[in-house]
C-alpha cells in the first residue's frame, strides 16, 4: 500500500454507484494505514469521509478540524 493516496475530485461526473464503489476504495485504503487527502467541493463527501478538514480559500487555510467539530 503507498504512505499517502491524493484523490482531486474522485467522483467528478461518476454515477452514485461508481461514486459509492469509490469511496469504499478509499476509505479500504485509509483502515490498510494509507494516508488519504481529498480535494472536493462536494460537501456530502466530506461529511461522508472526513477524519480531519482542511477547508482552503484562495490558497489560505482557514479551517483545520477534527470529526465532530466540522458542523457548518
Amino acid at each position: 500500500n503507498p504512505d499517502i493516496l491524493i484523490a482531486d475530485e474522485p467522483t467528478g461526473n461518476l454515477d452514485p454507484d461508481t461514486s459509492m464503489e469509490i469511496f469504499r476504495l478509499i476509505e479500504r485504503a485509509n483502515r490498510y494505514g494509507t494516508t488519504v487527502v481529498v480535494a472536493t467541493h462536494a460537501r456530502h463527501i466530506v461529511d461522508a469521509m472526513r477524519k480531519r478538514v482542511i477547508e482552503l480559500r484562495r490558497g489560505t487555510v482557514v479551517r483545520d478540524v477534527r470529526r465532530g467539530a466540522y458542523d457548518d
